[in-house]
């Protein structure tokens, strides 16, 4: 991810979450040594499809963010993503990837266990907006 992409990345923030991350928190991201973020885009437009970000604390991943553009979903830009990050955290031997995912959101669900996630559990009142 580099300035260029922050645009765009935060048009996608709006367009999928109730809370997105804002401009100014991706920007943030740049100057942060924990932040790895990937980032998809069309080669002949250079605007950005898609992102993944994940924080790289010690020996462990925390995903902060994946999100694709609606129009370019169930095309692969999301698991592409997530094996880049797989990818990363075998070559730095993290030893344990997380994220969260709301328990409704059941297309994510099965994205995340076709590359070998696996539920640990429900963090109750997690998500407010929507549930």
């Amino acid at each position: 991810m580099h300035t260029d992409h922050l645009d765009d990345l935060a048009q996608l923030e709006s367009l999928t979450f109730s809370r997105p991350w804002s401009y100014d928190a991706l920007a943030g991201e740049l100057q942060n040594p924990l932040a790895v973020f990937y980032v998809a885009e069309n080669v002949e437009t250079e605007r950005a499809w898609g992102y993944i970000g994940m924080h790289h604390i010690l020996d462990e991943g925390a995903i902060t963010n994946i999100v694709v553009h609606p129009g370019y979903r169930r095309r692969g830009v999301a698991t592409a993503l997530l094996y880049e990050v797989i990818g990363y955290a075998k070559k730095h031997n993290i030893s344990r990837l997380t994220l969260e995912v709301r328990v409704s959101n059941h297309a994510a669900i099965a994205l995340y266990e076709s590359v070998g996630f696996e539920q640990e559990g429900i963090r109750p009142g997690f998500y407010d907006s929507p549930k």
